[in-house]
């Protein structure tokens, strides 16, 4: 792959990153798509994703898709009380 940008999200505490973590962590490998790939890590309280594209309209895409799904895990995590 010829681009890649990392994002870098950072929590209160380990068990927020976690719950966030866990819940993008099953959609690593299941977006089809051969122009874009992306790997997870967690490192206390900072969930950190990679993505990697073939072009800068795919790389694009790909970061829409991952920050709007950690937004998803945010606000759900938010409306059942997690910390």
């Amino acid at each position: 792959m010829d681009h890649d940008a990392v994002l870098s999200f950072d929590y209160p505490g380990p068990t927020r990153a976690r719950h966030v973590e866990r819940s993008v962590r099953p959609e690593i490998g299941a977006i089809g798509g051969d122009r874009t790939s992306a790997s997870l890590s967690r490192s206390a309280s900072t969930v950190t994703i990679e993505v990697e594209a073939a072009d800068l309209v795919a790389l694009r895409a790909g970061l829409n898709t991952w920050s709007t799904l950690v937004s998803v895990a945010e606000r759900t995590g938010h409306a059942i009380g997690s910390q």
